[in-house]
């Protein structure tokens, strides 16, 4: 009678929903320090990865700003933040005598530079350059450039220091030179699908997926900022165009600034009163529907392959890479992101984590822990080796976990892993812990729970530990269905991060689970369960981390 009630108080707890991934906003203070430290590691991985295919060649400028590249003599021009050369060789092509110094402080950018067929020393000059710290003098003589250009260049630089960039170039142009300008304006999508996610750095600051950074100009902030830098705007204003992907019925809203400077003059200063835009460009208080609609084919912006599907928010398989996983003589490639965009994904199932690796060795080394069983994998991510292994042995076999993107990684790579007969056995089901129509769909495939629980690092995050051993009490059999009829089980691995031990198994002991082994054992009372499938088998000299540890709970 005591046990019945018991159980009956259980079912009584609600089961509280969650949102399994982290809802704080915003970077952290250390992860802007790093931004900002390893600026020019995360564009030199940018260049590295997309070469000189990311953004398209600047062909535009000429019909946008041809009137202050034309001129009797020799124009020395100077690009800011030059990339790959996307503006450097459009220009020397439409002015054969312009001389071009070209400068940026990713290394691997100027190596492409210098590496383009077109380039030559005669009429190009790269050099890396980090413009808030360098001076420009040691390369350019004082007040000798006719015209500079910055391209989606000052957006990569933090606010603070924008105002270093602007006097170093104030240093080496004429007082009749122009500053021609084109950056990302506030509004723009990008900025937009940024507000839904942990990336902003600052106001209008955020940092993209790579760990490059991108600020959104404001038409009152940018003109302050050049007038207190000694520039005056003689042009400015917010240009816009709508990008249509008919394929996936999306349209997006491009905006960006587009202006000229020049050295102010404190007897003719032009500050005070906004140039008028050019005729492609509209002030931001001033875009109409009909406006922006007649801008589509009139308004040219170097959109390329790769930077519109960054905006239309599908994943690039450039993002990716794989990995070879071998767990105790198993083979797996496994699709996952990469390295250089793990630290800002929202999602961590996009990525494979030691605890999956020591667990899939062990299942592979000790397959009686699954054999003849139904095993429920939770949080598995896009990796799922786990549920790979326990295929091979299990009588079924259901991978779960709460994100979309990494169940359709995890569809990939179980149908590229596995033979035919075991993808019959392994099932993958999307499971958000607490939600109740995901919890009855996954009943559903196994009506009478599942013998064998596991989780490899899903105790990271404090408000997920409820939800988490909840929706485990909701699943997990009432007893064994295999020959042995063990007690149904849940295994949690994972490295202790931001819960510690008592609160995890406090939450255990609120859901109905109590702790029957754990390692690394701590005395003598341990059942050693957990040890025993360490041994004769060498699993201890492949422990992957000595901070791992591994629970084992049954049910009340």
């Amino acid at each position: 009678m005591a046990s019945g009630t018991q159980d009956s108080e259980q079912q009584q707890i609600p089961v509280p929903r969650i949102q399994i991934y982290s809802t704080t906003t915003g970077v952290s203070p250390f992860w802007r320090e790093k931004y900002e430290r390893e600026a020019k590691k995360y564009w030199d991985w940018f260049y590295r990865r997309h070469q000189d295919r990311f953004f398209k060649d600047r062909h535009y400028l000429d019909k946008e700003w041809g009137s202050y590249f034309s001129g009797a003599e020799r124009q020395v021009i100077l690009e800011v933040g030059c990339g790959a050369g996307n503006t450097i060789f459009p220009l020397i092509e439409s002015y054969p005598d312009a001389f071009v110094y070209a400068c940026d402080f990713s290394p691997q950018a100027i190596k492409l530079v210098k590496a383009h067929k077109e380039f030559e020393e005669s009429r190009v000059c790269a050099f890396v350059s980090d413009l808030t710290s360098d001076d420009l003098c040691k390369q350019i003589s004082p007040s000798s450039v006719d015209i500079v250009t910055m391209i989606f260049m000052l957006s990569a630089v933090s606010p603070e220091k924008m105002h270093q960039v602007l006097q170093n170039i104030r240093r080496v142009i004429k007082p009749s030179g122009y500053l021609l300008f084109r950056d990302y304006a506030t509004g723009d999508l990008a900025q937009e699908r940024f507000s839904g996610k942990d990336q902003k750095i600052s106001d209008n600051f955020y940092v993209r997926g790579d760990g490059t950074r991108a600020y959104y100009f404001s038409n009152e902030f940018l003109t302050n900022l050049f007038k207190e830098n000694g520039f005056d705007a003689e042009e400015l204003g917010v240009c816009c165009k709508q990008v249509e992907n008919r394929s996936r019925e999306l349209v997006m809203n491009r905006r960006w600034v587009q202006a000229v400077f020049r050295i102010s003059d404190n007897s003719n200063s032009s500050y005070g009163k906004e140039a008028e835009p050019n005729a492609n460009c509209l002030d931001s208080e001033e875009v109409k529907e009909d406006n922006v609609k007649k801008l589509v084919n009139d308004s040219a912006i170097d959109l390329s392959e790769g930077l519109a599907v960054d905006m239309f928010g599908v994943s690039p398989s450039s993002e990716n890479e794989i990995i070879e996983v071998n767990p105790r003589g198993w083979n797996f490639r496994i699709n996952v992101l990469s390295k250089e965009y793990q630290h800002t994904c929202k999602s961590t199932g996009l990525m494979l984590w030691e605890s999956a690796r020591l667990m899939a060795s062990i299942l592979a080394e000790n397959p009686n822990i699954v054999e003849g069983k139904r095993v429920l994998e939770l949080g598995c991510g896009c990796g799922g080796i786990c549920s790979m292994v326990s295929a091979r042995y299990a009588h079924l076999v259901v991978a779960t976990d709460g994100d979309a993107f990494a169940l359709e990684l995890l569809a990939k790579n179980v149908a590229s892993n596995l033979p035919p007969p075991l993808l019959t056995k392994l099932i993958t089901k999307r499971l958000e812990w607490g939600n109740r129509d995901h919890i009855e769909e996954v009943n559903e495939v196994s009506d009478s729970g599942f013998d064998v629980i596991v989780g490899t690092d899903v105790t990271y995050i404090p408000e997920a530990i409820l939800p988490l051993f909840a929706t485990a009490r909701e699943l997990i059999a009432s007893s064994g269905s295999s020959k042995d009829n063990k007690e149904p089980s849940l295994i949690l691995c994972h490295i202790f991060r931001r819960v510690d031990e008592s609160s995890l198994l406090s939450a255990a002991g609120q859901y109905g689970f109590r702790l029957v082994d754990r390692w690394p054992a701590r005395d003598s009372t341990s059942q050693r369960i957990i040890s025993n499938w360490f041994l004769d088998n060498g699993l201890k000299d492949d422990v992957p981390s000595t901070a791992l540890h591994i629970l084992l709970f049954h049910k009340v």
